[in-house]
């Protein structure tokens, strides 16, 4: 029998990036990735024209939905376009889309379900990268704290580069989570709580004026809503998914 071509399907949740957008998409495996879907999360500048020079398939939302709530459309319309795999990768050139081949290679070969595109190497490399010091501290210690809630050892929980086989995302109700930021940390738990197989590939750090990144006070609200998940995590194990 010949052998059955997975469709990867990549996502970009964007905002705001229309700077970055065109280096991004132009690094994307034109060989391993069969459709690129950009949700716009209701941007002030020309993202989505540019989306439409490039070819991407683009679902503009009238209202700003929120960093998760872009992520929902995102998966929704993958899923109804026949993903096998679904890839979500920011927009904003933090991270190496030529690493999106290894990651459906690893998911097509029934190895994972979930890879991640982890940016934390050594702590050298990422502050080289342009990572803030407060960044890196605080991811450090939220991993550190995650991993030891779930019984994992991934090297980050809080990446922006992604991939999942279909199953995860019919599986996991990811429509009841959150719109804001948490969504990531959401998610994983999910899959942890559902015995999903998450891999890892490092990805170099890219930090730069383009690239999207949130403030302090978003930074901190966003941590304490993670430590939050984990302790619901470890009090009721997610038995709600």
């Amino acid at each position: 029998m010949p052998e059955v071509k997975n469709k990867v399907v990549v996502v970009f949740p964007a905002y705001f990036a229309e700077k970055t957008l065109e280096r991004t998409v132009s690094e994307v495996p034109r060989g391993v990735v069969d459709q690129m879907i950009l949700v716009d999360d209701h941007s002030g500048d020309g993202t989505v024209q540019l989306a439409q020079k490039l070819g991407l398939t683009v679902h503009r939302h009238g209202q700003n939905t929120g960093y998760g709530g872009n992520q929902k459309t995102c998966y929704r319309l993958a899923l109804e376009a026949g993903a096998s795999i679904v890839v979500m990768l920011h927009p904003d050139y933090q991270y190496d889309p030529k690493i999106i081949k290894y990651f459906a290679e690893l998911i097509s070969a029934g190895y994972f379900d979930l890879m991640l595109g982890t940016r934390i190497r050594s702590r050298k490399e990422a502050l080289a990268g342009g990572m803030p010091l407060y960044k890196y501290i605080s991811n450090r210690a939220l991993t550190f704290f995650q991993n030891l809630v779930s019984g994992q050892n991934l090297s980050e929980w809080h990446t922006g580069m992604r991939a999942y086989r279909r199953e995860v995302l019919e599986k996991i109700d990811y429509e009841s989570f959150s719109d804001d930021f948490v969504f990531d940390t959401q998610m994983l738990f999910a899959a942890v709580q559902k015995g999903y197989r998450i891999g890892e590939i490092s990805v170099p750090v890219r930090y730069f004026k383009e690239a999207s990144s949130i403030n302090f006070a978003r930074s901190l609200k966003y941590g304490l809503s993670t430590v939050w998940q984990a302790v619901r995590f470890l009090m009721n194990g997610y038995k709600k998914y």
